[in-house]
């Protein structure tokens, strides 16, 4: 079975990069603090890997 993680925004998606705001809303995350949970398949990993520095990522 794939691990699952836990991703929450921590950091505002105000002033940054078009393709960081896109990756926020594919992760399904449009508020601050929210937290959404996905299959760590490497492309989410990848995704995760994009915006590393406005999520923290725990695993399941």
């Amino acid at each position: 079975m794939m691990t699952r993680i836990k991703v929450t925004q921590v950091k505002s998606q105000i002033g940054r990069l078009q393709n960081q705001k896109r990756t926020l809303e594919a992760l399904g995350l449009r508020k601050m603090n929210q937290t959404v949970e996905h299959e760590a398949t490497p492309s989410i990993i990848g995704m995760v890997n994009t915006i590393k520095h406005l999520v923290s990522v725990t695993e399941i």
